[in-house]
């Protein structure tokens, strides 16, 4: 009998698989974000020669902007990688020292983004229109809120040293991918589809469903678990929002009044600002916030589980607790 060949997966493949998951579980339909793609590449093909120079191509496949391969070869294939929701150089450092003493460590993937990732950020971010619009919020308002936020963001972020990261990745040779909103649409679907089903009546009711999960529990023994920060225990969750698991970053702060207004009665969040949290208050809305470790960690092993199913080893770092669902329903 023949020897069964393993097919190889290489890290272009697998930034293929985290993108099409990414696509099929964003809060914004298929066919809206193919349209949206196809629009671009119109609006590409008129570009004059000179400002074609300058076009980010990725933007004609990916709508994620803030999740691609930022530095290396995209034929590299992947045997072991280095998984983080936060890379910095020591962890790129770590992977050169790993692969030094006999633990090859093909490419390093973080979670938040780096280099141009980094600077795509609020690119991202009408993810967060798109779900204010499902929830009741009117998506003429929502996107006016959004417009000056990211307005802000992009004078934020542009002094930062966007490339430092990458730049060691350069210099030690060592591929490195960043899969933010291709793991925080993981999370997005998953905490929407898994609360629903457990049809909680009061906020403790939510906190013990997140205890049914292994990142929670982790978080929760490591001193950082599911919090309350609006509303108590007995209140009454009502209608949920779960805007706080994709869209890039945080919104507007001026979105509360309107979410309320919508009828939301409980906004669930990976972590919340101190002003955005006493905003929320206010409006009457209670506030869960689940975790930003723990929550980001739940979205990267969706992502994660596919290259183990290749049988590629997956060494964790920077934060991320790995959790493997690939044999095991997801809720």
């Amino acid at each position: 009998m023949p020897a069964k060949i393993q097919t190889m997966i290489t890290l272009q493949k697998i930034y293929e698989i985290s993108r099409d998951l990414a696509i099929m579980r964003s809060p914004r339909p298929k066919k809206d974000i193919t349209e949206q793609l196809q629009k671009l590449k119109k609006e590409y093909e008129k570009l004059e020669e000179n400002k074609k120079e300058y076009f980010d191509m990725e933007s004609l496949t990916n709508p994620f902007l803030d999740s691609r391969i930022a530095f290396g070869d995209p034929k590299t294939v992947l045997k072991r990688v280095l998984v983080g929701i936060d890379i910095d150089t020591g962890e790129m450092l770590l992977a050169n020292e790993l692969s030094k003493n006999g633990k090859k460590i093909d490419a390093v993937i973080a979670h938040h983004p780096e280099g141009r990732c980094l600077i795509s950020l609020t690119q991202v971010m009408d993810l967060q229109e798109d779900i204010a619009a499902i929830e009741g919020v009117p998506i003429n308002i929502v996107e006016k809120l959004m417009k000056k936020r990211v307005g802000d963001l992009n004078r934020a972020l542009h002094p930062t040293n966007h490339y430092k990261v990458v730049n060691v990745a350069e210099l030690l040779n060592i591929p490195l991918a960043c899969f933010h909103t291709f793991a925080d649409n993981q999370c997005y679907w998953f905490m929407k589809n898994y609360i629903a089903k457990k049809k909680p009546k009061y906020l403790s009711d939510v906190i013990d469903s997140l205890l049914e999960l292994p990142e929670f529990q982790r978080a929760k023994k490591m001193g950082n678990g599911p919090v309350i920060f609006a509303g108590d225990e007995k209140s009454r969750v009502g209608k949920i929002s779960y805007s706080g698991f994709t869209g890039g970053t945080s919104g507007s702060k001026d979105i509360y009044e309107k979410m309320s207004a919508a009828g939301i009665g409980t906004i669930l969040a990976m972590h919340i600002p101190e002003d955005h949290r006493k905003l929320a208050e206010k409006h009457h809305l209670n506030v869960i916030i689940t975790g930003h470790m723990a929550s980001d960690s739940l979205g990267v092993n969706l992502l994660m589980d596919e290259l183990e199913k290749q049988k590629v080893e997956i060494l964790s770092c920077g934060g991320f607790l790995r959790v493997n669902r690939a044999k095991k329903r997801l809720f």
